[in-house]
C-alpha cells in the first residue's frame, strides 16, 4: 500500500489534501499536535476509511516522530504543520518559531536517517508566498529574493531554507513549495473569508483592515492540493514551485464579493455592513506569484475561478453551520494582532 504522512491534516488545507488523496487510493497516516486550529469535524468524512489512519504527534517530539516515520515507511511526507496566523504571530511570536523552525529541523533530522535507507520517499515542504514580502508591482518567481514582513513570514522563510539546506548538504529528496492565499471548506474563521462568512451568518459588521485595499491572490484549496500532488510525483528535487491562480483581489473585493453572494441565499441582518478596523502592524499591501514553473514543467493549472469557488465556500459554511460550534469563540471573534 502507498503510504503517505500528512503533517497537520487536522487543519484547513491538510484536510483537504488528505480527502484527495484517499480518493487517489494512497493509504494516509495524519499527525497533528491537536492545537486550537485543528479540528476533527474537518476529517469527519473520512474518519472510517480503513485507509486512513490519526496520530498526535507534535513536531518537537522527536522520539515519537521516529517512531511513526520508521514503522510506516512512508513514500512521501506532506509537512503543513505549522502556525499561520499574521496576528498571532504579532502577539506572541515564540509558538511560530517553536513550530515552524525547530518542529522543521527534527522533521528534517528524522527524514535524512528515513531517506538514508528509503532513497525513493520524498517530503514535499508547504510554504507562502509572504516569504517574498511586499510585492508592489509584478509578480514574484521562484528566484525573487525572500524579505518577510511578520514573525510569521520570517518562520517560514527559515524553514524554507533549512529544507533547501538539507538538500544541499544531505542531499535529502525534498522540495518546497509556495502558495498564494487558500480559500474554501474547513478554513479557521480566523482568515478573512471565513470569518466575514460567520459575521454575516450571526448578523455582525464585517471587519476590513485599514482601507481595504491590500490586494493578495487567491486560490480554491481544493487547486492547491492537486498541484501538491502533481509536485510530489513529478516534481524536481531541490527545487521551489510558486502555486498561484493569477487571480488578485483586495479585501474589500473580497468582502462584497460574500455580501452579494449572501443576499441570494439567506436574509442579511441590518448589521451586516462593511467596518473598516485600525490596520495591524507591517501590514503588506500586496502578494503577487509568478507561476509559470509549475504550469510549464509540470502541466498544472487551476481549475476553479474564484467566482466560481467563491459560492462553494458559502455554501459550504451554509451547509456546515456546525463547524463553527466546533470551534471556541473566542478565537473566532477576538481582535489579534492589534500591537495596542
Amino acid at each position: 500500500m502507498r503510504k503517505i504522512i500528512v503533517t497537520g491534516g487536522l487543519g484547513f488545507i491538510g484536510s483537504n489534501l488528505i480527502e484527495l488523496l484517499l480518493n487517489k487510493k494512497f493509504n494516509v497516516i495524519n499527525i497533528d499536535k491537536i492545537s486550537y486550529s485543528s479540528n476533527f469535524y474537518n476529517t469527519k468524512n473520512y474518519i472510517n476509511n480503513p485507509n486512513y489512519k490519526f496520530i498526535k504527534c507534535d513536531l518537537n517530539n522527536k522520539s515519537k516522530l521516529t517512531k511513526i516515520v520508521f514503522t510506516n515507511k512512508p513514500i512521501g511526507i506532506f509537512n503543513l504543520a505549522a502556525e499561520t496566523h499574521v496576528d498571532r504571530s504579532i502577539d506572541g511570536p515564540k509558538e511560530f518559531i517553536n513550530s515552524n523552525i525547530l518542529g522543521i529541523f527534527n522533521l528534517l533530522e528524522i527524514f535524512r536517517a528515513y531517506t538514508a535507507k528509503n532513497k525513493k520517499s520524498r517530503l514535499i515542504h508547504i510554504s507562502t508566498d509572504e516569504v517574498y514580502g511586499d510585492i508592489l508591482k509584478g509578480r514574484s518567481n521562484e528566484n525573487y529574493p525572500y524579505k518577510p514582513s511578520s514573525p510569521y513570514a520570517a518562520s517560514k522563510a527559515a524553514s524554507d531554507h533549512l529544507v533547501s539546506s538539507y538538500v544541499r548538504t544531505y542531499k535529502i529528496p525534498a522540495i518546497v513549495t509556495n502558495c498564494s492565499n487558500n480559500y474554501g471548506p474547513k478554513q479557521h474563521p480566523e482568515k478573512l473569508i471565513p470569518k466575514l462568512i460567520y459575521n454575516i451568518f450571526n448578523n455582525k459588521s464585517l471587519p476590513i483592515y485599514g482601507n481595504g485595499k491590500n490586494s493578495r491572490e487567491w486560490i480554491y484549496v481544493k487547486d492547491h492540493c492537486e498541484a501538491l500532488i502533481k509536485v510530489f510525483k513529478k516534481g524536481k528535487i531541490g527545487e521551489f514551485y510558486n502555486i498561484g491562480s493569477n487571480k488578485n483581489l483586495n479585501n474589500l473585493e473580497i468582502c462584497k464579493s460574500l455580501i452579494n453572494i449572501a443576499r441570494k441565499k439567506i436574509k442579511l441582518g441590518h448589521n451586516v455592513k462593511i467596518k473598516f478596523v485600525k490596520d495591524r502592524p507591517g501590514h503588506d499591501i500586496r502578494y503577487a506569484l509568478n507561476s509559470n514553473k509549475i504550469k510549464n514543467k509540470l502541466k498544472w493549472k487551476t481549475k476553479t475561478n474564484f467566482t466560481k469557488g467563491i459560492k462553494l465556500t458559502f455554501d459550504w459554511y451554509n451547509s456546515n453551520k456546525k463547524y463553527y460550534k466546533s470551534i471556541s469563540k473566542k478565537d473566532i471573534i477576538k481582535r489579534l494582532g492589534s500591537n495596542d
